[in-house]
């Protein structure tokens, strides 16, 4: 499939996920009292239950976000590390840097 095609048949499920969110959101549609930290509202279930949803991902958004960052981060240091002769971390067994330089004696 082309890439155009695979951008089609994505723009097509997000607008069949999006009217299932609307059928949902006018079918739960009994008011309910809603409290958040002191504040109190009111406002459709299913609206209540969409914002829920919607807080949910952008909090897994922001800690992935933070994660990558984390690991692009880690990645830039070890790639410094290697551009100025430095070892990154614990040398592999059997490997020169493991056996103080030498090389390790072969089994026969």
């Amino acid at each position: 499939m082309t890439r155009a095609g695979m951008i089609w048949v994505a723009v097509i499920a997000a607008l069949v996920l999006l009217v299932l969110l609307i059928i949902f959101i006018l079918q739960n549609e009994d008011r309910v009292t809603v409290h958040y930290l002191g504040a109190a509202g009111e406002l459709s279930l299913g609206m209540a239950l969409f914002i829920a949803a919607v807080a949910g991902g952008i909090l897994v958004a922001i800690s992935g976000a933070a994660r990558i960052l984390q690991l692009r981060s880690q990645r830039l240091k070890t790639q410094r590390r290697q551009r100025a002769g430095r070892p990154t971390g614990p040398a592999a067994p059997g490997s020169p840097a493991a056996s103080g330089g030498r090389e390790p004696k072969s089994r026969t």
